[in-house]
Parts: C-alpha cells; structure tokens; sequence
C-alpha cells in the first residue's frame, strides 16, 4: 500500500477527520489517482485546479456522472439540471434564475425571519436541545416547501425523502430508491394540481417556462422539483449544523458575532469554507488533457473535493486551517464555481445568516452538550445528531 493510500470513496472516512488527509493530497499528490472499489478517479484537491474543471465545461463535463455512485450506474439526460452541459444546461438554468434574483431572495426575508423566529420559540432551552430536529432540518424544509407551494403537513415525509436522495447519491440501497420513487409519484401530483390550479410558487414558473418555444415534459419538471427540494434542504440544513458545531467550538469567534452582529454574512462564507455542505461532485474528461503535468485520459472521471480546496494554503495562507469569521475576501468553492454554480446560493446565505442572528440573539453562549453524531457519506458532510445546551 501506498502513502497515499487513502480511503476516499469509503463512507466511514469522512465519520472522521478528513483535512489532514486533504492536506497531503494537496501537498504531495494533487492530482491522485484513486482506485476503489466502485471504479477508478482522480481525486483533485487544489483550489485552482477545481476552479479550472468547473469552468470548461468542453474539457470536463458533467452528462456521464457528477456523483460517485455514477461510477456504477447509467446516467439519464433527464436525471437533474446538474447533469446537463452546455448549451442546454444554460437555457434551463433560465427557467428558475429569475425566481432567486437577490431582489426576490430579498423579498423573502421577513417570512423567512418569522419561520426562523417560530422554530426558536418553540425551543424548551432548560436541558440539551437536539438541534439538527429541532432548527437545522425543518427550518430549511420550511423555507423550500413555500417556494414549492407544499404543504406544511407533510414535511416529515419530504425529511424522509430527501434523506433517501441523499443516501442514493452515497451509496444506492432498495430502500433509498423506494423513498425516492415515492417522492418521484408525489411531486408529479402536485405537479398535476399545480397546471390545472397555477399559482406564484416555483413549480407553477417551471410549468409556464418554455426552451426553445417547448414546454418542458413532465419528468424535466419532476427532476426539477426533486433537485430543489434535496439541495434547498440538504445543503442549507448541513451548513446550519455543522456551523453550530464551529461556532461552539471556537467560542472566541462566536463571541465576534455576538458583539458584531454585523460580522454574521461574512461569517456565513467562512463557515462554508470550514465544512462544504457538498464535499464533492464528479466531471467527466472529454478528450486527453493535462492537469498540473498530468495526463487525464478522455473517458477518465474526476473528483473534485471541495473541502481540499477550501484549505489550500496557496489561496488562504497561513490560516487556512484556522477559523475566521472576519476572513475577506473569502473565496471558498463550496457553491461550486462556473456555470453549476448553485442557484440557491442567496437563498442559503440568507438563511444561516437569519437563523444565526436569532439563535445568537437570545442564547450568546451556547454549548454543545453531547456527542456529534456525523453521517456516513462521501458526498455530504451531514449530522445525525447534535447536542446543545442553550443555557449552560
């Protein structure tokens, strides 16, 4: 075995600590091969090498797998907008782009704050508080489902879901693939209920949207529908956690948010940079290329580790692998970067920043009273469960 032999397509690697593995990635091999047992990758770890990826699109594409579990399954053109290349990824990109304009995310705001405000009243604060069912997953559910125009009463089934997709995009099993079938069947009713009752949530812009004078079909809205309830939930709800974590952590940085609230936004970004939501996503090589005096063959697939590059000391420097909730400029690759770059990205900035101004509003000296219970994953950095005592 060598050095480097890391096990980076194993679900239990990253129950760990993955950034010191990272580290020498970047240091000694940052173009890795990997061999594993769903197939083989280039793990990428560099800052600039991920953007490079990211933004050729000619080079790198993402309609033969953008998941690890694509290694192992045929992809269909219609599986998400996060599979199409150019130019089809553009003009479907269009479709919702207008819905989460700063303006409109902006707009939201004040129900988004009382949504927030509702999930923290209803918080008994006297003993430990099991904050990942109490704000981190239903407050972004809640916020998504009203854009959806779904109904507040079946949000424990949308959780379930959206677990499931994440599950399948680790590790395919019969049981995540019956939950995600069954998501599947019930956005297509509401997307029935929808076309025959339109109204101003997001599913109803999808169903009036045209590409090229067409309608989309149905199964191009489902997959939209299912792409946006997974990333506006899982990515939001897995930036809320593990920001939590941080900032109990390191209780000199939370102080600088409690006396500075105004530091919250540029907070949020570093707390991106600590724990990428997403810890990766996949490209495909179009035709031979070279990558840091590496030969990428056509055909080859290659893994983009997010979390890597947030830590690259060529970009952030000496504090890299230091917390700062004051860095600026911050330019950390947890969105992505090019043209998948998140469309939801104003919309989950707000909400960190509205539910840290709340929740460090009324409780300024928050604990973490247990054990951090992580999720096995290779793609997201999610928590099962997390302990807090609101008042120690």
């Amino acid at each position: 075995m060598s050095q480097l032999d890391i096990p980076l397509d194993d679900p239990a690697f990253y129950l760990g600590d993955p950034y010191p593995s990272y580290a020498r990635l970047r240091a000694e091999d940052p173009v890795h091969r990997h061999h594993g047992h769903d197939g083989s990758f280039w793990a990428v770890t560099r800052h600039a090498d991920v953007q490079h990826i990211s933004k050729n699109p000619d080079l790198f594409c993402s309609g033969k797998g953008v998941l690890l579990t694509d290694l192992t399954r045929p992809v269909m053109s219609t599986d998400s907008i996060i599979y199409l290349d150019p130019p089809r990824h553009s003009s479907h990109r269009k479709l919702l782009s207008p819905s989460l304009t700063v303006r409109r995310v902006s707009d939201l705001e004040p129900r988004i704050r009382e949504l927030a405000v509702e999930l923290l009243d209803a918080i008994d604060p006297s003993g430990p508080v099991e904050a990942v069912d109490a704000l981190a997953s239903p407050f972004p559910l809640l916020v998504i489902a009203e854009l959806l125009g779904v109904p507040r009463e079946d949000f424990d089934r949308f959780r379930r879901w959206s677990d499931a997709m994440i599950d399948s995009a680790s590790e395919f099993t019969d049981e995540s693939l019956g939950l995600a079938a069954e998501l599947f069947m019930y956005v297509s009713d509401v997307v029935e209920q929808r076309r025959a009752h339109p109204g101003d949530d997001l599913i109803s812009v999808l169903l009036a949207a045209r590409v090229d004078g067409e309608a989309l079909e149905p199964v191009e809205i489902n997959m939209f529908c299912m792409t946006l309830l997974v990333a506006g939930n899982e990515t939001t709800r897995t930036l809320l956690a593990n920001g939590l974590i941080a900032l109990a952590e390191h209780p000199q940085q939370r102080k600088l948010l409690v006396d500075e609230p105004a530091r919250i936004p540029t907070a949020v970004d570093e707390l991106l940079r600590w724990e990428p939501p997403i810890m990766n996503f996949c490209r495909t090589a179009t035709r031979d290329v070279e990558l840091r005096g590496t030969t990428i063959a056509k055909g080859d697939y290659l893994v983009m580790f997010y979390g890597a590059a947030n830590r690259d000391e060529s970009v952030f420097g000496p504090t890299a692998d230091v917390l700062d909730v004051t860095r600026d400029p911050n330019p950390q690759l947890s969105f992505g970067y090019g043209e998948h770059f998140c469309m939801g990205a104003g919309l989950a900035r707000m909400e960190a920043r509205v539910l840290l101004e709340e929740l460090l509003a009324r409780w300024p000296r928050y604990e973490l009273a247990g054990e951090v219970e992580r999720i096995p994953s290779r793609f997201v950095r999610g928590i099962n469960r997390l302990p807090l005592a609101l008042e120690p």
